[in-house]
């Protein structure tokens, strides 16, 4: 069966990935991986390095990043304290060259613009800059996940939707993960 890693986290996904490129791109070329793709949290330092060492491995690159959604404007610096009130997850993969381009703005404009803890984006970065990207629900930190570990099922609905009117059909998935969290396996079944 084929299979390609769309959410990967690198060295640049500082506490959370440890993965070095080179060593990336030889373990997927080693298990047969014809693509592979980077999504490092907020940023796309690793791309370039990444891009050429997978074209060097005849692995097709696929670029992304893993963004924070604030919940209302990215210029809103509210005092919460709790990170879940700060900003979502969405994972956001370049579909072809506009895609980059636009990927590199909105990750661009979550620093210049954003920036409150992570570089953050918005809803209306999102709709602007929406093409030629494909994006996936996350984590559970994303939005719709989020939702469903607290028990609203149709807010996750509504999330979703939103996310598919932005990026359109065929452009927004849902990620099931299975990390042995208990809470994954809630959000697994919902999802489905």
């Amino acid at each position: 069966m084929e299979f390609t890693h769309l959410h990967v986290h690198t060295e640049y996904s500082l506490l959370d990935g440890s993965s070095k490129i080179k060593e990336l791109v030889s373990r997927a070329k080693e298990l047969g991986m014809d693509s592979l793709a980077i999504t490092d949290h907020g940023v796309m330092y690793g791309v370039v390095d990444f891009y050429r060492a997978a074209r060097a491995a005849g692995i097709n690159p696929v670029l992304g990043c893993e963004i924070y959604v604030a919940p209302g404007s990215r210029f809103d610096r509210e005092a919460g304290n709790a990170k879940e009130s700060r900003y979502h997850h969405l994972v956001l993969l370049a579909e072809n060259d506009i895609g980059y381009a636009n990927l590199v703005k909105i990750v661009s404009r979550g620093f210049t613009e954003g920036f409150y803890y992570k570089p953050r984006v918005d809803y209306d970065v999102l709709e602007k800059y929406h093409e030629g990207i494909i994006a996936l629900s996350a984590c559970l930190a994303g939005e719709v996940q989020r939702y469903i570990v607290k028990g609203m099922p149709e807010e996750a609905r509504k999330a979703a939707r939103k996310y598919e009117a932005c990026f359109g059909r065929g452009n927004y998935f849902l990620e099931l993960q299975d990390h042995g969290i208990p809470e994954q396996k809630t959000v697994n079944a919902a999802l489905v």
